[in-house]
């Protein structure tokens, strides 16, 4: 089927009311990469294995397939919601269409604030592969000033780069996925062939760990955290859609694939992980100071270990450009309806790279003030952490509820992407998100700290963030009364 011109994916923005500004330089492989980019198991896993294995042992692995189900409802609804309204700025767009313009500007300022805490959070992550990979790295003694040394490096190079355009940033994404699905794919194939035990190994639990009052499931609760961390940022390929060609078929294919094989390769991952540990009971596995880096290493060798280390580097640094992309097109997506403070500078589009430059660099801004705070304040910092996943799934969760009311209110509507099943998918993907968010917010102490104000954070800061909303977007409708 011959590719239809671009003309015609730019008379959906014609008729919303937007002057197509960017260049339409996305194919199907680059729309998947820029979602399974953000996804990335070689970051998010890497990163966060300690946090598991810590919680339930080997048998947090169950937690893996419990999240894709329960995300893949949402991406089920978001592949519709992008097929609808090709538009930029993703859920802050969609939500605003399906439920109110008020919704889906809470909306991008949640998700917003997800983002950019996501972004620095993803920078943090060269500190945990860098020095690993060569101690010249460790610049400074204390690692928190470190890695907000590291982070600030890696945000101005993806700023730098995501004010260069589309097609650049298209191409580099591209190669880093290619990268990380080869390693990826190497690394699950090494880990199975060095198995010193069977796959009977997930179904041993931890005993004895701390249960929140829930007894067996606790520790599996906490766990799912694990895998949440990962598993989020798959409507990305959505908030391109200004930017590829032909968006109505190839985003909402590309949001399912980019889930589907991150979902896949981190099960196996996992599996090949467990399977070829030397030691299951080896303290470093639930140290974020060792765990899955130093389980590889140990497996594989120094020299074996370094490469796929290595790899997982440039999986940060290509994450960090997706998550980098994907805020920033939330951000200019919000500024060009004028639900922003200096919009006007906001919603420009560079013309020659055909970039938001002035968006990509507040948002790069942003993210290295909480690099900054996280140099005195590891602790708070890996709170807000835990809680911009609550806030991502918030946003998550509104717009899901937006569409399913829609759906009560006006049925089905015709040639809907889900067909009669999406009722029934669309009301899991709400409770799912309620129950994401209750699990992920709730006050543990190993996750947010010991102090009362840290173990309830998700609560406080939702709530700062939620009343500071309201007070920004009361200014901003009486500055367009």
């Amino acid at each position: 089927m011959p590719l239809p011109d671009p003309t015609d994916d730019d008379r959906d923005l014609t008729q919303a009311g937007y002057r197509p500004q960017f260049l339409r330089g996305l194919g199907g492989f680059a729309a998947f990469a820029a979602g399974f980019s953000y996804l990335s198991i070689l970051t998010g896993i890497v990163q966060n294995f300690h946090l598991g294995y810590r919680e339930a042992g080997p048998a947090f692995f169950w937690t893996w397939p419990v999240v894709f189900a329960g995300q893949l409802c949402a991406a089920l609804c978001f592949a519709e919601l992008a097929r609808r309204y090709p538009y930029c700025g993703g859920v802050y767009a969609w939500a605003g269409r399906v439920g109110t313009p008020a919704l889906g500007w809470f909306v991008g300022w949640v998700y917003l604030a997800s983002l950019v805490v996501t972004l620095a959070a993803v920078a943090l992550a060269w500190q945990v592969t860098l020095p690993a990979l060569w101690s010249g790295f460790q610049v400074l003694d204390a690692p928190a000033s470190n890695a907000a040394l590291l982070g600030v490096a890696l945000i101005a190079l993806s700023t730098l780069l995501n004010a260069r355009g589309t097609r650049l940033l298209a191409r580099v994404m591209a190669a880093g996925v290619v990268v990380e699905l080869v390693a990826a794919v190497g690394l699950v194939a090494l880990l199975l062939g060095q198995s010193v035990r069977g796959p009977g190994v997930v179904f041993e639990a931890r005993e004895g760990g701390p249960t929140g009052g829930l007894d067996a499931f606790g520790p599996f609760l906490a766990a799912a955290v694990m895998a949440a961390y990962v598993m989020y940022g798959f409507d990305t390929a959505g908030s391109l859609a200004e930017e590829t060609v032909d968006p109505r078929r190839r985003a909402p294919r590309a949001i399912l694939q980019a889930l589907l094989a991150a979902a896949l390769l981190g099960a196996l991952l996992l599996v090949g992980a467990l399977l070829s540990a030397p030691d299951l009971a080896d303290p470093l596995l639930d140290d974020g100071a060792g765990g899955l880096p130093y389980l590889i290493k140990r497996v594989l060798g120094d020299t074996l270990g370094t490469v796929f280390v290595a790899a997982a580097a440039l999986a940060v640094f290509v994450c960090t450009l997706a998550v980098h992309a994907l805020a920033a097109r939330t951000l200019f997506a919000m500024a060009r309806d004028g639900a922003t403070p200096f919009a006007s500078r906001l919603s420009r589009v560079d013309p020659e790279h055909r970039a938001p430059r002035a968006a990509a660099a507040a948002v790069g801004a942003l993210a290295c003030l909480l690099l900054a705070f996280n140099s005195d304040h590891e602790q708070l910092m890996t709170a807000l952490v835990c809680v911009s996943i609550v806030w991502t799934n918030l946003a998550y969760l509104l717009t899901t509820g937006a569409l399913l009311v829609e759906r009560v209110r006006r049925g089905p509507a015709p040639g809907t992407l889900l067909g009669r099943w999406g009722g029934p998918v669309n009301a899991l993907a709400v409770a799912w998100g309620g129950v994401l968010i209750v699990n992920i917010g709730w006050p543990r102490e190993r996750f947010y700290g010991s102090e009362w104000y840290q173990r309830f954070g998700a609560l406080l800061f939702s709530g700062l963030l939620l009343g500071a909303g309201a007070v920004v977007y009361r200014v901003l409708r009486r500055r367009s009364a």
